[in-house]
């Protein structure tokens, strides 16, 4: 089977072969090339102009070496309690690396920013979410490319379908392969893995750094003692890689995507978007908006700003002309603090001053008590295989608080007066 290499500044090289190489070349996969990775983070870091395009492939790349390590140590735990044969083995490598590598395949313009006016899901009676758009393209526009590729037909026999469910951990579907969604969707999974490091080599910071080497050679398979399900986690030997990940997260959240003049950006982003598109919202996931969905990546909607000049939202992120901020409480605020925001604001309109409040919400690590579904990363003990959650061996992750910064902005010419105001 035919492989070709690209080089990528974070891993040296990424492979692929024919079938991905077909897939990566399908207009809604170079789409992601005009869908930057953080927005309009590149107003605070210059270098952050990557996009979902290369993200995309490292995700698959990172995903590969993943599995490639846990199937190098525990080959021998599926066969036996899964009936894995070597066939089977090579289906699920490639049939992750899909899963991978398409996994951002939704997204829309300007990333994550989006996601607040994204239309109603009227089933669940909340916004669609970008994992919405990427199973329907997958389901639908990429079907038969997936499904009729004579690699796949010879080789693996893959569906559309199991690409999709193994994205958004659909158990009809994977049935005892679930685990595998790890590596895609979780806690630790390689979307999380890749966006650290390349967020943190094109921004330039070193907060999201981690050991991703020591991470992939540690994951590790275990046997849940009730159920008898098979967990995928780190060895015992490596959770301090694990817990490196999640501080890794947290320090990039608060120095990167919570700083203050990305906030601004974001807020005037989410505000021209919801002025030049129809209704407000973007196009829904189902089949007759899904085509006006993928026409729409960053290039048409600046294209969009730039002719809405008489749009102040339009007009402050071409200028850069954004809201200021004057006043933030600390990442954790205490009573004391929410008091002092009151007073702040109440100062503020006695004045008469128009102001801007953002929240900055964010929890870092979901434990076993969560509301969030996601699952606690797993520690496994290679002799018994019984795995621990991640948070009985770390008192970081066990007690770490969640971000819930409040931020006041004005408008860059109300600055200097609410500055005078709030002293």
């Amino acid at each position: 089977m035919k492989q070709y290499e690209i080089r990528d500044p974070v891993y040296g090289f990424v492979s692929f072969n024919d079938w991905e190489k077909n897939i990566i070349g399908h207009p809604v996969f170079q789409r992601l090339r005009r869908i930057k990775q953080l927005a309009l983070t590149e107003m605070v870091y210059p270098g952050a102009v990557h996009t979902r395009f290369e993200h995309s492939l490292g995700v698959m790349h990172l995903a590969t070496k993943m599995y490639d390590s846990i199937i190098e140590k525990d080959r021998g735990l599926l066969k036996d309690r899964l009936s894995y044969n070597q066939a089977g083995l090579k289906k699920d490598r490639q049939l992750i690396r899909l899963a991978a590598l398409l996994h951002d395949v939704g997204h829309a313009p300007f990333s994550h920013t989006s996601e607040e006016i994204m239309p109603v899901n009227a089933k669940r009676g909340k916004p669609f979410k970008h994992e919405d758009y990427t199973i329907s393209i997958i389901k639908n526009i990429l079907k038969n490319i997936i499904e009729d590729h004579p690699i796949n037909r010879t080789n693996y026999r893959i569906e559309a379908e199991e690409v999709a469910a193994l994205i958004e951990g659909n158990p009809e579907v994977l049935g005892e392969r679930l685990f595998w969604k790890v590596l895609i969707s979780s806690q630790l999974d390689a979307d999380r893995g890749d966006y650290l490091l390349r967020d943190s080599y094109h921004t330039g910071v070193k907060y999201g750094i981690y050991d991703h080497s020591r991470l992939i050679n540690t994951l590790a398979l275990g046997i849940e003692p009730e159920s008898g399900e098979v967990v995928l986690g780190v060895d015992r030997d490596g959770w301090h890689v694990a817990e490196a990940v999640v501080i890794a997260r947290y320090q990039l959240f608060t120095q990167v995507y919570f700083h203050k003049t990305r906030r601004a950006f974001d807020y005037h982003l989410k505000s021209a978007m919801g002025h030049i598109l129809n209704g407000g919202k973007f196009p829904g996931p189902d089949l007759t908006s899904l085509e006006q969905f993928i026409g729409l990546d960053d290039y048409a909607l600046w294209n969009r700003f730039r002719g809405k000049s008489d749009d102040p939202d339009c007009s402050a992120i071409m200028s850069r002309s954004h809201i200021r901020e004057v006043y933030s409480t600390p990442e954790v605020p205490n009573q004391e603090d929410e008091a002092e925001l009151q007073a702040k604001k109440r100062s503020l309109e006695n004045a008469g001053i128009e102001y801007y409040e953002d929240r900055s919400e964010k929890l870092w690590y979901n434990l076993n008590n969560s509301k969030n579904g996601d699952k606690e990363i797993m520690i496994v003990s290679r002799r018994e295989r019984s795995p621990r959650p991640l948070s009985y061996y770390s008192n970081i992750v066990k007690n770490i608080g969640d971000v819930k910064q409040i931020r006041i902005y004005v408008k860059p010419g109300d600055r200097l007066r609410a500055e005078e105001v709030l002293r």
